[in-house]
């Protein structure tokens, strides 16, 4: 169940590296003004004079290419020309003074339709099936959003289906990958008619003997590792010849034969491959794109009704928000868009970082500010056990106070507060000084954040908002508690 927080609109006033591991390339006004006040013992987000300490100031920030928007008049999560951050038409301190805990997570809705919109409008005129990757954001308000726009689902576990057939996803319009798939998970995607990507020589065989046991013909396609390398993080890389996913494409024939051999268990109905994630260039999809047609044309003719070319996601964003022109959603599919047609063959496509991530922040408050003598350090109350990408990855992510500060800059690492020497959200960045309670934001957060969080040093998972019409926002998860935990252990 949705719970509406409040309603209201802004006030016009108011180096990534590559598989083989080298380097690649005012006031609020109107709807506002009877807002209930901060829930008592939630610190103040008001704005404090500071002492503030000694650093040696870093380069200035590039200025932007285009001006701020104003208030309440941009799309997402964004700074607007009075300082302060914004999700849609709502003050991103307003809400924390409304929400319940601090960190949570909060999304633009109207940024996810865009984003799924920029897809379809791409995809207009090509037989296709956008199959949004669950396991980038598992939120189910979001799942079936999504779904209401005309996804489908791309699952690496049974739960994920579970998850979809509860979103209300045709399930044959889902597609269930993985390297190791779990039996009955195979059984249940058989019975319900989902598409199934065989990864190897034993994931064939579970397949095949779940069609047996099901006793219906399990539609699948094969994943190929084509040796593609995308210049990609080797965590987030899933097509060279060392990775644990798809099959060799030598080794091609002998999975034909066996599909051949069983023709009241498989039907194989197409061709897959995925080259990784945070993918900058385009042409590579190409690259991988035309050695599937030749399969698939090999397919053909020996006497596979191939009707389904998998290519997979993976297309980056811009995390470091430093302007840089990114291919967009119809650069991907131009790229590959005169190949489809000459099959005559149904496009899917796997988006999920792309569909998500930048609708959303991670939203945490100051604890306090402090140095060694020779790193400063802005600890908050989120860490690593909530958005773990920055320490698994290295990964960048721009974290922005969520008001404007005339206090002097320093560069800092921001911390939590986990036990671990690795529980970060960014190192070195150039900030203002921020006061304990001050609002601090990550932004591109929607994908492989919550998702991967935990419980550990036992910092439960936090509540998840959105801002639905650009000014309504909307709990679409609770916060987990002390007493959820508990509970697992009741009658033990």
């Amino acid at each position: 169940m949705q719970t509406t927080l409040y309603a209201g609109r802004a006030s016009a006033l108011s180096q990534p590296l590559s598989c083989t591991g080298g380097n690649r390339a005012g006031a609020r006004a109107g709807a506002f003004a009877a807002l209930p006040s901060r829930p008592q013992g939630r610190p103040s987000v008001a704005r404090r004079q500071v002492t503030t300490m000694a650093a040696a100031a870093a380069p200035a920030a590039a200025q932007r290419s285009a001006p701020a928007p104003a208030p309440g008049s941009g799309l997402g999560i964004y700074t607007a020309s009075d300082g302060y951050m914004y999700v849609d038409g709502l003050r991103l301190d307003d809400i924390r003074g409304q929400v319940d805990a601090s960190p949570f997570y909060v999304y633009s809705q109207a940024k996810i339709r865009a984003n799924h919109a920029a897809y379809a409008a791409a995809l207009e005129g090509l037989p296709s099936l956008i199959g949004y990757a669950i396991k980038a954001n598992n939120n189910l308000k979001i799942v079936e959003l999504l779904r209401e726009l005309g996804s489908g689902a791309v699952l690496v576990s049974g739960n994920e289906l579970r998850l979809a057939r509860a979103a209300g996803f045709d399930v044959a319009r889902t597609i269930f990958n993985g390297n190791g798939k779990l039996p009955r998970d195979l059984e249940f995607a058989v019975q319900h008619g989902a598409l199934i990507n065989v990864d190897s020589e034993f994931d064939l065989g579970n397949i095949t003997a779940a069609a047996r046991r099901v006793g219906r013909a399990a539609r699948v396609l094969i994943r190929i590792n084509p040796d593609v390398d995308p210049g990609v993080h080797p965590y987030v890389c899933t097509s060279m010849s060392e990775s644990k996913f798809g099959i060799r494409n030598s080794h091609l024939q002998w999975f034909l034969d066996a599909i051949k051999a069983e023709p009241g268990a498989l039907e194989l109905v197409g061709v897959h491959s995925h080259l990784g994630s945070t993918i900058t260039k385009v042409s590579i999809f190409r690259d991988a794109a035309l050695i599937m047609v030749d399969f698939v044309k090999e397919m053909r003719a020996q006497g596979f009704p191939i009707q389904f070319l998998n290519i997979g996601g993976g297309l980056g964003i811009d995390y470091r928000h430093e302007g840089a022109v990114l291919p967009t959603p119809r650069d991907l599919i131009d790229t590959v868009r005169d190949l489809v047609s000459s099959l005559g063959i149904t496009l899917i496509i796997e988006p999920g970082r792309s569909m998500v991530a930048n609708s959303a922040a991670f939203v945490n408050t100051v604890t306090g500010v402090k140095t060694n003598g020779n790193k400063n350090f802005i600890v908050i109350d989120g860490s690593m056990a909530e958005l773990i990408r920055p320490s698994l990855y290295s990964a960048y992510q721009h974290i922005e106070l969520t008001a404007p500060h005339h206090t002097p800059k320093a560069v800092y690492d921001v911390v939590g507060p986990v036990c671990e020497s690795a529980d970060f959200l960014g190192k070195d960045r150039e900030l203002a000084t921020p006061a304990a309670g001050d609002g601090l934001a990550v932004l591109d957060a929607g994908a492989y954040c919550m998702a991967m969080a935990s419980t550990y040093n036992l910092k439960m998972r936090p509540a998840e908002y959105w801002v639905e019409g650009g000014d309504t926002l909307k709990m679409i998860r609770r916060g987990e508690t002390l007493e959820d935990h508990l509970k697992l252990f009741e009658g033990l």
